[in-house]
């Protein structure tokens, strides 16, 4: 297999033939002298020949410099030119943002953000993937990421937005029925609806300020990886639920649910806009997170709902 051709080198040396030296291309290049004068040394020895002639007082090209220099102009100019190009994009805010959300949320509180940023920037293309399994950032080429969870320590770059408190839901009419659970261990006597990501299953952990931890396994009729189809079971008294505070927070308000056991705490999740490792971003991409953070940092959700536990 062939090596690929040392660009860089080639790109120097274009440089170094326009300066007139060596010393004046490091300083335009913000390179060490040593390093110019290697590119070249590995260049000459690459090809097998010399393409300057060099002594104390003055430098020239070589018969092989002169017959390289147009090609070599022309790589270093490309290489200038693409560079500009992409920047330029990049700063417009034109071109293609992948974003990927969990289900409900994406339909719920994502959707209606968007019209707004679409007509700010015309030139902006968005391809939002909704699933509530966790995707690969990098390998599946997505710009950002929301996520509603504890995030593990890994290579991404996070931006904390706001929590999400987990609470325990039923209908009015559950609890005329049933009762109101008053502890943990109640639920073993009650009905619960799981949601299939949850990292403990059935088992339902919660935590008192006072009695410290208690987790409890709850018989379950209805399982589903997307936690918005409990809705319709949960408005016909059918069980409980543990559910994100963005999709009850309305119902709430409105008394078609209400929530219980309000001083055994289950573990918040936080809202965080998540991206690859490295330190740049297309302008595009951070005047969407900036946009986003203005309506997700203080949610409409948080601010509103306080829980229910009448007696």
């Amino acid at each position: 297999m062939n090596r690929l051709p040392d660009l860089e080198a080639w790109a120097i040396f274009a440089k170094v033939a326009e300066a007139g030296s060596f010393a004046r291309a490091a300083e335009e290049l913000q390179l060490s002298q040593a390093t110019v004068s290697k590119a070249i040394t590995r260049l000459e020895t690459r090809i097998g020949t010399t393409l300057f002639h060099r002594t104390s007082r003055r430098m020239s090209l070589t018969g092989a410099g002169e017959a390289a220099l147009e090609r070599a102009a022309r790589i270093l100019g490309e290489g200038e030119a693409v560079e500009a190009e992409v920047a330029d994009r990049s700063a417009a805010l034109r071109g293609l943002i992948r974003v990927a959300a969990p289900m409900s949320f994406g339909v719920s509180r994502l959707a209606p953000l968007l019209p707004e940023f679409m007509q700010a920037h015309p030139d902006v293309e968005l391809d939002i993937q909704l699933s509530d399994e966790m995707v690969d950032m990098v390998g599946e080429r997505f710009d950002l990421a929301l996520r509603i969870a504890t995030l593990a320590d890994s290579s991404l770059r996070a931006r904390r937005l706001c929590q999400v408190r987990i609470l325990l839901v039923g209908a009015p009419a559950y609890f005329a029925k049933h009762g109101r659970p008053e502890h943990p261990r109640d639920l073993a006597r009650h009905r619960g609806f799981q949601y299939s990501y949850t990292r403990s299953g059935n088992t339902w952990r919660f935590a008192h300020s006072r009695h410290g931890e208690f987790a409890q396994t709850v018989p379950r009729q209805l399982q589903a990886n997307n936690a918005e189809v409990f809705d319709a079971a949960l408005r016909a008294g059918l069980g409980l639920a543990l559910q994100p505070e963005f999709l009850v927070w309305e119902e709430l308000r409105d008394g078609t649910l209400e929530a219980v056991m309000s001083d055994w705490k289950v573990e918040p999740l936080a809202l965080s806009i998540v991206t690859p490792p490295g330190l740049h971003r297309p302008a595009r991409v951070q005047a969407l997170i900036d946009y986003l953070a203005t309506f997700l940092e203080q949610p409409p959700w948080a601010a509103s709902t306080t829980e229910q536990d009448p007696r």
